[in-house]
């Protein structure tokens, strides 16, 4: 049997509190300061936009409702159209940047399915190029980040700066 090594994984094992907290809830409602420490890319009454601390890929971003929820099939409309308007504008800031070819689009509904954050909705917008690690980092934990993540945030924000 091979042993492929994600050393990164320890980072987050390590940092995760013994109750977590929902990152979804709580990066949202801080101060702005705080928010751009915590790569916090919009905040709206609807939506909130964020950076994974641990991509699986260049400009890997979260979209999630404000409300804290895990019940997709209940939730209400309006909150539905604001977030595929916030996908719509996180592909439109990442094309713009980055030219990725492609994007995989999605989210894990219970934790058995794979959400790390299960009781909250949240979607995860993953820029693809040709030649990347394809679903090495999601099969197999390994992945290769050719950007720090501070300097993609300083890339993306402007896109979602109020002008």
């Amino acid at each position: 049997m091979r042993v492929l090594w994600a050393p990164w994984r320890l980072a987050y094992i390590e940092k995760a509190p013994a109750a977590p907290a929902c990152i979804f809830c709580d990066k949202p409602a801080r101060d702005e300061a705080a928010r751009r420490n915590e790569f916090v890319l919009q905040v709206s009454d609807q939506v909130s936009i964020m950076m994974n601390l641990y991509p699986y890929a260049n400009g890997h971003v979260m979209v999630a409702p404000r409300t804290h929820t895990a019940d997709f099939a209940r939730l209400p409309a309006d909150t539905a159209a604001a977030l595929q308007a916030a996908l719509q504008q996180v592909v439109a800031a990442l094309e713009a940047e980055f030219s990725p070819h492609g994007f995989n689009i999605g989210m894990n509904l219970g934790r058995t399915a794979g959400a790390g954050f299960a009781e909250h909705l949240h979607w995860h917008v993953v820029p693809r190029w040709e030649g990347d690690t394809n679903f090495m980092p999601l099969l197999a934990e390994t992945r290769v980040i050719p950007q720090h993540l501070e300097e993609t945030y300083r890339r993306l924000l402007p896109y979602f700066e109020e002008s």
